[in-house]
């Protein structure tokens, strides 16, 4: 196999509210802690544990930086799809450190809303990148009317989206 694969897929809680950054190109980004929660029960024990990682997201994609604008704040439950990537920087003291973040590209990434409402955003809303053109894969909760929810890829049953007055 000659290529290869850098996909990150990941269900969190929100650890702060997304901060909006312009870069001097004057395109924005925006970032956020993502926490993520495993738990299991000790078998010697019996007891519940729990182990949390914390993620870095940076969202470059227009778009979605949007929507994690508006419809994210602190303790969201989100999905999202992103890539893994590697920056080094100087610290205050003057030290070499490097960070790896989960960044959502221009014109790649899905982030998908999953609270109900009135804790964070429309349930189930989700967004995409898009390919090569971006855009949404459903609009956003403000531009669709009374409630509807879609699916992703189109979703529902085919006899739902045909007139049964067709006369054949």
């Amino acid at each position: 196999m000659s290529g290869s694969v850098n996909k990150v897929i990941l269900i969190g809680n929100l650890g702060r509210d997304p901060e909006v950054r312009t870069m001097p190109s004057g395109d924005k980004v925006v970032s956020f802690s993502l926490a993520t929660t495993e738990s299991w029960r000790d078998k010697a024990t019996g007891e519940r544990k729990d182990k949390t990682e914390w993620h870095n997201v940076s969202i470059f994609n227009e778009n979605l930086g949007r929507i994690a604008e508006q419809y994210c704040k602190k303790g969201s439950k989100i999905y999202l799809e992103g890539q893994l990537q590697t920056r080094e920087y100087t610290d205050r003291d003057g030290n070499q450190r490097k960070t790896t973040d989960v960044v959502l590209q221009r014109f790649r990434g899905e982030l998908t809303l999953l609270d109900s409402r009135g804790r964070g955003g429309e349930e189930g809303a989700s967004y995409g990148g898009g390919g090569e053109r971006g855009g949404y894969r459903s609009q956003p909760p403000a531009e669709r009317g009374g409630g509807e929810r879609r699916a992703q890829g189109g979703g529902g049953r085919l006899s739902d989206a045909l007139d049964d007055d067709i006369p054949f």
